[in-house]
């Protein structure tokens, strides 16, 4: 019997304001519904400047791992698109900030809003050879696109913490996959740019379109692992995305198990209705949604990841609920978090846009405190060097 390894612990933690899509549609001068039906999004997480990557990162493992894990961690694998260092890698604040054992590797991985998968996935490599160990996946990032831009509505903020074990008590990923890669140009950030430069309806056609090459392969190697998915996860940058592609799969490939997965899918994206684009860990913030909210599905269900990077590639993995799952989800209280969130005006909102931190002096004090959650924040730079700090409420 093959070792069972996954996902044996999930985190979620997206920052404490947002600000609602009605309120920035009027702001905007646009019809409310473009956002809310149109996109399918009902609020959007944005961060304080002191939530950076790295304490979103911390805020969402922390909830997780013990004084156990933290000695059978050997590898801390950080996935982002909103990096601020070419070099040194996000991990290695996580490494310090959770206090991991000093013998794990930490390093950073990039391929848009994939490359949490290409974590996940080297995660669960790492333990099947070395059962007893364990590996913490961390996603995180900023969406942004500048303020009143086309894209300004598909911006968010968040971070998901994934930690990969042995006999896992919430999903056993199958070693059966299959990944894509096309180079194309709908999606991309040059070195010399802020902002991303995205070709919208290309980039919607395309998704759908990998989305159906990815599935018609993955049932042409794997047809039992295909029959058996009760549902699917899949890359929300906004929620209609996912829907959009399952309807043009069905359409372009007639199969009726779509209707099912179709049936699971609202429970997918209902935190992603009220975070946002959260890139790299859009995917897994639909997993953590789906196990949430979704009381039809059960332990031995398998299901389904559909993971998207734009550039571009794809993956689709797919895995069996254990038994535990549904305690293992409830234990992080996400809609608990989630209610204590308070709400942005669209002038607050376009002032902390607009707060930047310094990059010229490589010194910046952060002097007010902005936020009230307790967790780790981003205290200081000082000599271009940043520094975290835990923040009691």
């Amino acid at each position: 019997m093959k070792q069972l390894v996954g996902i044996d612990k999930i985190g979620v933690y997206v920052p404490e304001r947002y600000i609602e899509m009605k309120d920035l549609a009027i702001a905007r001068d646009i019809d409310p519904d473009k956002f809310r039906l149109g996109l399918g999004q009902d609020q959007m997480a944005f961060p304080t400047i002191e939530q950076d990557i790295v304490a979103m990162g911390a805020n969402a493992a922390f909830q997780i791992i013990d004084d156990e894990d933290r000695q059978l961690i050997d590898q801390v694998i950080f996935a982002t698109e909103s990096s601020f260092d070419f070099s040194k890698a996000a991990a290695t604040y996580i490494h310090e900030l959770l206090d991991i054992q000093p013998f794990a590797k930490s390093y950073e991985m990039k391929q848009a809003c994939y490359s949490g998968t290409a974590g996940l996935q080297a995660a669960c490599d790492y333990v099947r050879l070395r059962p007893e160990r364990k590996v913490l996946v961390i996603t995180s990032d900023i969406a942004r696109y500048g303020l009143n831009t086309p894209a300004e509505a598909t911006q968010g903020a968040g971070a998901i913490a994934l930690l990969v074990s042995a006999n896992p008590r919430i999903l056993a990923i199958h070693e059966e996959s299959v990944a894509y890669t096309t180079n194309d140009y709908d999606f991309w950030r040059p070195s010399y740019s802020d902002v991303a430069l995205v070709d919208g309806k290309y980039s919607a056609w395309l998704y759908q379109d990998v989305f159906k090459t990815v599935m018609d392969e993955f049932e042409s190697r794997y047809s039992d692992r295909f029959n058996a998915l009760k549902a699917l996860a899949l890359h929300l940058p906004f929620t209609r995305m996912g829907e959009k592609a399952l309807k043009y799969y069905q359409e372009n490939s007639g199969k009726e198990v779509v209707n099912e997965w179709l049936d699971h899918y609202s429970s997918s994206t209902q935190l992603s209705r009220r975070v946002g684009n959260i890139y790299t860990g859009s995917l897994y913030l639909g997993l953590a949604s789906l196990l949430q909210y979704d009381e039809t599905l059960a332990p031995k269900d398998d299901i389904g990841l559909f993971s998207y990077g734009s550039g571009a590639v794809a993956e689709i993995l797919t895995g069996t609920l254990q038994s535990d799952y549904k305690k293992m989800i409830d234990a992080i209280g996400i809609d608990q978090r989630m209610d204590q969130r308070r709400p942005y005006t669209v002038a607050e909102y376009e002032a902390a846009f607009n707060q930047t931190l310094s990059q010229e002096d490589g010194i910046h004090k952060i002097e007010n405190e902005n936020t009230t959650q307790e967790g780790f924040v981003l205290d200081k730079i000082d000599e271009h060097r940043r520094y975290h700090r835990h923040h009691s409420s």
